[in-house]
């Protein structure tokens, strides 16, 4: 196991200084809106918080992290208008963030910006919507949301769609719907990313099937090695090389470690019954958790977990398809040497000692996001030469 005195980790935190990670999800703006409704002197990230967050600003620059999809998510309970408003509060949140600390945080909409920031030796802020109950069935409304800046949304969250399947609820599509697959065709359109994670098996096969741009996991590992229905099959890691999308591996205990999978439900059942929902990240969500573990000691995953689920996924798509997306401030519980931002060094290490190469990691990190996203610019350019904004609805491709 990696320590600190470990020469690889030294070479970890070298690599990273030049190639630092491009991590794919992060719900802070989401724990700043259940702790402290997004008053950003009350909880200020340019001072320690870890023992309130996963996240504050010298952690992030331990971890090695460059570019950071900051998730504006709302949960699956919020429908319609309100859906919309929560997302809204949400962008503006990351956009208060970027203004609060400019020296550190640097908003980024392109693939230039994120190496522009890097340049600066800032930390590119990009945004990424979770789940498209977001859009409330409006593709005017997803039009808006990236004018604001997300750069890519989840098709599902929890809760399945009319026009998208969840991989954990009952199906309701069966897939994408024909409306489904407009949403991708106006996302690819647009140069927004069409994220995978969270949606069914179905729902990422038939989104390959009708992208015309690369796809990504935000945050999801691999099925054959952990098998939770928010992991990858290997069917589906095995199509993105034509694809040329990039997986990006999750450190969720529950979704990473077969032995952590009936605790964590039972963890989930335990806020439910005491009135909280399963992913409530405040204070009382916060204290309910940890006398539930307590209690109950959890099975813990460690470094080598993650690097596991990598080394797989790196033999079944390939080492210019995969990366990193961590999590953090959207779970309750995080593996050993991985508990905060400051933990990529330590995962580095452990693909160091696996013999993993520099080339390899460094696109690992960094690479694979910034191409991805380069990439799903220039199919965009190339889409809007062909077809303008579509005006479809639900109603008329769904009935």
């Amino acid at each position: 196991m990696t320590t600190t005195a470990s020469p690889s980790l030294e070479r970890a935190r070298a690599l990273l200084a030049a190639h630092p990670v491009v991590d794919g999800h992060n719900d802070l703006p989401w724990a700043l809106r259940e702790q402290v409704r997004y008053d950003l002197d009350a909880l200020d990230i340019a001072h320690d918080q870890h023992e309130r967050l996963h996240t504050d600003l010298a952690r992030l620059r331990a971890g090695g992290v460059g570019a950071q999809f900051w998730s504006v998510y709302v949960p699956g309970e919020l429908t319609g208008d309100d859906a919309v408003s929560a997302t809204l509060e949400q962008i503006d949140a990351v956009r208060m963030l970027a203004a609060r600390y400019p020296e550190d945080l640097q908003l980024a909409f392109t693939a230039e910006d994120v190496e522009a920031a890097h340049a600066q030796r800032r930390i590119a802020s990009l945004m990424g919507a979770e789940g498209g109950h977001s859009i409330n069935n409006s593709l005017a409304t997803l039009r808006a949301l990236y004018q604001l800046g997300v750069r890519y949304m989840t098709l599902t969250h929890n809760n399945s769609l009319g026009w998208a399947d969840s991989a954990t609820d009952a199906s309701r599509a069966g897939g994408l719907s024909r409306f489904g697959e407009e949403v991708v065709a106006e996302m690819n359109r647009l140069g927004m990313l069409v994220d995978l994670s969270h949606v069914a098996a179905e729902t990422m096969r038939d989104a390959l099937r009708v992208t015309e741009a690369p796809v990504i996991f935000s945050h999801s590992s691999a099925r054959a090695v952990c098998d939770h229905p928010r992991n990858i099959p290997d069917d589906v890691l095995a199509q993105l090389p034509a694809n040329g999308g990039v997986a990006m591996a999750t450190f969720v205990p529950k979704f990473i470690l077969p032995e952590a999978v009936a605790w964590a439900q039972a963890a989930d059942e335990n806020m439910r019954a005491h009135g909280l929902h399963h992913l409530d990240m405040g204070e009382e969500g916060r204290r309910v958790q940890r006398a539930f573990e307590t209690a109950n000691p959890r099975p813990v995953p460690d470094v080598r977990t993650v690097a596991d689920h990598l080394d797989h996924m790196r033999e079944v798509a390939g080492i210019d398809h995969i990366g990193i997306g961590g999590d953090y401030d959207g779970t309750p519980f995080t593996p050993a040497q991985l508990e905060d931002v400051s933990g990529y060094p330590n995962l580095v290490a452990e693909l160091l000692d696996r013999n993993w190469s520099e080339a390899d990691l460094s696109k690992l990190t960094w690479s694979n996001a910034v191409r991805v996203l380069r990439e799903a610019e220039e199919a965009a350019l190339t889409l809007q030469t062909r077809r303008g904004p579509s005006i479809a609805t639900i109603d008329e491709l769904d009935g």
